[in-house]
């Protein structure tokens, strides 16, 4: 059998299980249930022994490898397009704040004691800012699926729209501090919006996201900053209050988002993992510590933001609000490919880490959502 044929049979398992999953599941669940058990299943018990296809045969085309960066480039400006929305109030920073912090400086901690070998302090940092990240697009869609009251969900998302802008910005300047000249020119091209507003008088939001998506992918085959130039980028559109517009309808970007490049994303960064030496570099304690930490240490980050943000709000309504703030999903599948990209994390972390993923993510449907939303009710009702 070809590797074409098995990126194809990938592919029909995610959109198989997206079917299946149908309203109840939200699409990024079962995107990872996928990556974390069906890939590797298949992989070890079908593709390698009868196929006789390695990971590395099937990582190997060249047409796959820029197929990939062009779905990087895609989604990474997608997840980005999110800094537009940014709008900081109080309560927004006292949440954001703590919510951060905590997970950041557990993630630090934990690159220094679990993970062995001698990695750099970008690994550190970016292990630290991986534990600190809610996943906007999913932590948006759980809100929506459990009818969670407007003025909360806006609170939430717009916390959860800070702590993604401080880790990618806070890694993009740290990835470029080595070579401070290497942010001129993603500086200089994120000063496009400027031109195309004050000089050519352009208003429709087309001419602003075609070329923002054609750059990203030119930086990221260029290995030049893209995170830098995405955020710069979207910060000049929200002060020119020039609105952002996909460049395809919604239902066909979702499409390609859903259909193609996430699945491709994920099955890329799991066939990397050699799942036959999982416990001889790293013990199960600092594989299931990876796991449970970044949970831990981002629900306990949530919680104290939320009790400074309001003080007299219930303890279980902050509880609830702590597990859905700890979702992960997309935003941290995007960074955690591109540690592992850039080579600043190894195929097992990124494993260890992608189980995280889908334990934080599922958590708060494990728990009752519908608990959420019943008392967050009767909060308002009160107040």
């Amino acid at each position: 059998m070809s590797v074409l044929g098995f990126w194809l049979l990938a592919l029909a398992i995610y959109a198989l299980v997206a079917i299946i999953g149908g309203r109840r599941l939200i699409p990024i669940v079962g995107q990872l249930l996928v990556a974390a058990i069906a890939i590797p299943a298949l992989l070890l018990l079908w593709v390698e022994p009868h196929w006789q296809l390695s990971a590395q045969d099937l990582l190997a085309p060249t047409w796959l490898n820029l197929t990939y960066g062009l779905c990087f480039a895609l989604l990474l400006g997608y997840i980005l397009s999110d800094v537009i929305d940014l709008d900081l109030s109080p309560a927004c920073l006292k949440i954001a704040l703590p919510s951060f912090l905590v997970p950041m400086l557990a993630g630090l901690a934990c690159s220094l004691w679990l993970l062995p070998g001698e990695r750099s302090w970008l690994s550190a940092v970016g292990i630290g800012l991986l534990f600190s990240i809610t996943a906007i697009p999913v932590l948006y869609l759980f809100l929506q699926s459990i009818g969670y009251p407007a003025a909360d969900t806006k609170r939430l998302l717009h916390a959860a729209i800070l702590m993604e802008f401080l880790c990618w910005s806070l890694f993009g300047l740290a990835q470029g501090s080595s070579h401070p000249a290497a942010l001129l020119w993603p500086l200089l091209a994120a000063a496009l919006p400027l031109l195309l507003h004050k000089v050519l008088r352009l208003r429709h939001g087309l001419f602003y996201s075609l070329p923002f998506f054609a750059l990203m992918l030119l930086f990221q085959q260029l290995k030049i900053n893209a995170l830098v130039f995405g955020i710069a980028y979207m910060l000049c559109l929200g002060w020119l209050r020039q609105p952002f517009v996909l460049p395809l309808p919604e239902r066909a970007w979702k499409l390609l988002m859903n259909g193609l490049a996430v699945p491709l994303i994920l099955t890329f960064g799991v066939l990397r993992v050699d799942f036959h030496g999982i416990g001889q570099d790293y013990s199960w304690l600092a594989i299931g510590m990876l796991v449970l930490l970044p949970a831990i240490s981002k629900v306990l980050g949530s919680w104290l933001g939320l009790h400074w943000a309001d003080p007299s709000a219930a303890a279980r309504i902050k509880w609830h609000e702590s597990l859905l703030l700890n979702i992960r999903g997309l935003t941290e599948i995007v960074f955690l490919n591109l540690l592992l990209q850039l080579q600043l994390i190894d195929s097992l972390v990124y494993f260890g880490l992608l189980l995280m993923s889908l334990f934080s993510t599922l958590l708060p449907a494990l728990l009752g959502k519908h608990a959420n939303n019943n008392e967050a009710r009767s909060r308002y009702e009160v107040s």
